[in-house]
C-alpha cells in the first residue's frame, strides 16, 4: 500500500494549504493511471482511492477491483465501513498494461458521488451517493493497495503515468 498526500500536511507537492482555503473549494477528482500486473490470477483485490478531508468531514472514495470472488468493482461506504458491490465488471489484463480512470465528486450538498470507472476503455457509470464520515485532518490524498489471497501468493503490480486532477 502507498499513500500520497497531494494537498495538506505532509504534501508531496508542496501544497500545504495552511489557511484551509484550497481544499474546501475542490469538488471534482480524476484518478488516471496505467498499471501492469504480473500473476494477476492470485490477487485478491486491487484498490485505488481518492480521499478528501475538509470541514471536519472525511470523504473516502474507495474503489476495489475485487478479483477473487467475482471480478467486480466494489466501492467504499464511509459510514457503514464496508465494501459495496457495484455490479460493474472488473477484468484487468494479466502480464499487460491496463488503463484505469476513476471520476468522483463531492456534491454541493456534502455527499460523496462515485461517478464512473473506466478500465481499458470500457466505462461503467456508477452514480452512487454516500454520506461522509468525520475527521480532524485537512487535505487531499490518493492511495493504492494490493491485497493478497488467502495463500499469500506472490504477484507484482507496477503503476505508471499517474495523473491526478482536481477542481
Amino acid at each position: 500500500m502507498w499513500n500520497n498526500h497531494i494537498i495538506g500536511d505532509f504534501s508531496s507537492q508542496g501544497i500545504h494549504d495552511y489557511n484551509h482555503t484550497l481544499v474546501p473549494t475542490l469538488h471534482n477528482f480524476v484518478y488516471d493511471v496505467y498499471f501492469y500486473v504480473k500473476n494477476l490470477p492470485v490477487s485478491q483485490a486491487l484498490e485505488f482511492d481518492i480521499n478528501q478531508f475538509t470541514g471536519g468531514k472525511s470523504f473516502i472514495w474507495g474503489h476495489e477491483c475485487r478479483l477473487a470472488g467475482g471480478h467486480e468493482w466494489d466501492i467504499w461506504d464511509n459510514v457503514g465501513k464496508h465494501w459495496s458491490p457495484t455490479g460493474a465488471p472488473c477484468y484487468p489484463k494479466n502480464n499487460a498494461w491496463n488503463h484505469l480512470v476513476i471520476k468522483v465528486q463531492r456534491t454541493s450538498g456534502g455527499k460523496l458521488l462515485f461517478k464512473s470507472i473506466s478500465l481499458n476503455g470500457k466505462t461503467a457509470t456508477i452514480n452512487r451517493y454516500y454520506a461522509p464520515n468525520t475527521t480532524k485532518w485537512h487535505g487531499v490524498t490518493i492511495n493504492y493497495q494490493q491485497d493478497l489471497n488467502r495463500y499469500a501468493a506472490d504477484y507484482a503490480v507496477w503503476l505508471d503515468k499517474l495523473n491526478f486532477t482536481y477542481w
